[in-house]
């Protein structure tokens, strides 16, 4: 029987308690029989990989290649993927370059077939250093089998402090946030907005998440995220909200929306234009 995530508070006080006991249950989590199959298998084959054409034929390869970027729902689009792949990240106009979901770019850079004569499945470390991003995403999942709030924050916990280093403008950090689906439902959570936010004007978004964080965290900069303290203070404040019974309901969707089309501030551009 594979280990199961224990998490038996809600809310934060849930969350420091996985904080604590993270280490201990990630290392009993892959230690696995399903898991030890895996990465014999990855180990044993990656390095005969020299194209995106083998990597995508080879479904368990895939698999796994997928599962460490999150992309695990991509599995039976072999042809996106080899094209993502056989782009590489170098050209602007590569595909990985162009979409939203800046995933996709780094499983690209991450396997270099479209970037360099070499690959670097040829490299002597890359299968355990995406045995170990696999290994952690599939612990995300575990963990979000038991509280998707717990998934949603460790997601946001990785994923912010890479943002934070990214060589981007502050904006177009803000509009990569958007762009990402748990990413927005934490800040959303977290900074006090509707559901319904997702449906103003996307610059208007831009203005009231900088307002929101400028107030709440005391910057309006994702480069903030680079300092542990201040990721672990916007993960209290959502689950401190998204524990709260009714926080939204305390005005109608269609009010929040219109007080937040009153109060936000102009950007500029739109969302595929800054991500």
């Amino acid at each position: 029987m594979s280990f199961v995530p224990v998490i038996p508070f809600g809310g934060y006080a849930g969350w420091k308690f996985l904080s604590r006991t993270r280490p201990a249950q990630q290392g009993a989590f892959t230690a696995g029989a399903a898991l030890g199959r895996e990465r014999d298998y990855f180990r044993e084959r990656i390095g005969s990989v020299t194209t995106a054409e083998a990597l995508v034929e080879d479904r368990r390869l895939l698999s796994i290649a997928l599962g460490a970027f999150g992309l695990s729902g991509d599995i039976d689009n072999k042809y996106f993927l080899r094209k993502v792949l056989e782009d590489g990240t170098l050209d602007p106009k590569a595909l990985g370059s162009r979409l939203a979901d800046k995933r996709y770019l780094e499983f690209s850079r991450a396997f270099g077939f479209g970037d360099f004569a070499v690959p670097r499945t040829q490299l002597s470390d890359f299968a355990d250093g995406l045995i170990a991003k696999y290994e952690a995403h599939r612990f995300e999942e575990a963990v979000g089998e038991q509280s998707d709030q717990m998934r949603l924050a460790m997601n946001a916990e990785r994923e912010l402090a890479a943002l934070a280093r990214r060589d981007l403008s502050a904006d177009a950090k803000w509009y990569s946030v958007m762009a990402s689906a748990p990413l927005r439902e934490v800040f959303q959570t977290a900074l006090g907005l509707p559901s319904t936010f997702a449906a103003v004007d996307i610059d208007q978004q831009l203005g009231v998440l900088k307002e929101r964080a400028q107030r709440h965290l005391g910057s309006p900069d994702i480069a903030q995220f680079s300092d542990t303290g201040k990721i672990e203070d916007i993960v209290r404040l959502f689950l401190l909200r998204a524990d709260s019974h009714g926080y939204r309901a305390a005005v109608s969707p269609q009010a929040a929306a219109l007080s937040l089309l009153r109060s936000s501030t102009p950007g500029s551009g739109v969302l595929s234009r800054h991500v």
